[in-house]
């Protein structure tokens, strides 16, 4: 009898352990997300805004909307904890090659400048979002030519809750909609068995973890397909040293010669900042 009890002790012990074992680990670990971008549906609006206000631009970007894919999907891991998260594209999408895109407008004057930027599996020529859930700061670390490090306050996100829920990498997360104050809409799902009110592209300001997020209005979208807890802290070694620190302030007053004339007003650097977190 006493046997038995000393039995039954141990169990409900290791049985405890367990469990806090587990909610230690919920906090920390790393999340592998799919990012879609419907291409082609996302490349018409883009004509369709530029065919408004220059009509011979938007019917030549229409020439080649055939050619374009339907969709494009890159592999991003979220590394967490309690404090911080960074988003990096994943070392494992199996290609080491370096995409080289150039972003062309015309300059004042009308002469046609170029700003080059680099994309790649790299974490050190790749886009990284890196978010500070204490401070509400956020670091965007891209490369343009050169290296840079912008800095700005996390957006802030009015959210509403549903009663819809759906199953994303094995969990089943909430639904909830919301907008951004320059009233960018976007619809999240997220878990409260992960308990770090972060998510992908900087998204924040749940309890729990974001899985899945849609922004329709850019025809992208990010799904989690794995999850890893670990023990670990977010990494800190994104950080490129030669990266040049900046505010985004200043980095849309450095690159404002390649906005187009009478564009260059809040509302423009604000779409600017989508694209780069988006």
């Amino acid at each position: 009898m006493i046997k038995t009890y000393l039995i039954c002790i141990i169990c409900c012990l290791l049985g405890s352990s367990l469990q806090g074992q587990y909610a230690y680990f919920g906090n920390r670990g790393t999340i592998h997300f799919d990012k879609v971008t419907y291409t082609k549906a996302r490349m018409r609006q883009l004509s369709n805004e530029m065919s408004s206000k220059m009509p011979d631009r938007g019917a030549g970007m229409m020439e080649y909307l055939d050619k374009v894919p339907d969709s494009h999907t890159e592999k991003l891991t979220l590394f967490f904890d309690e404090h911080a998260t960074v988003l990096m594209q994943d070392d494992s999408s199996g290609t080491t090659a370096t995409k080289r895109g150039t972003m062309r407008n015309r300059g004042r004057g009308g002469s046609s400048q170029r700003m080059r930027f680099n994309q790649g599996p790299n974490n050190k020529n790749g886009k990284v979002l890196y978010q500070n859930l204490k401070t509400s700061m956020a670091d965007i670390q891209l490369d343009i030519d050169e290296k840079y490090l912008l800095s700005e306050p996390l957006d802030s996100i009015t959210w509403r809750f549903t009663e819809e829920f759906r199953s994303i990498a094995g969990i089943s997360c909430r639904r909830v909609n919301g907008a951004t104050k320059d009233s960018l809409y976007l619809i999240a799902y997220y878990t409260e068995e992960i308990p770090v009110s972060a998510g992908p592209a900087l998204s924040h300001g749940l309890p729990g973890m974001i899985l899945g997020l849609v922004i329709p209005e850019m025809h992208i979208q990010y799904w989690a397909t794995h999850i890893a807890y670990s023990n670990n802290l977010v990494p800190s070694d994104w950080r490129d040293k030669k990266a040049k620190s900046m505010k985004f302030g200043e980095f849309t007053d450095l690159f404002g010669r390649y906005m187009p004339r009478n564009r260059q007003n809040e509302s423009a650097k604000k779409r600017i900042l989508e694209q780069l977190v988006y």
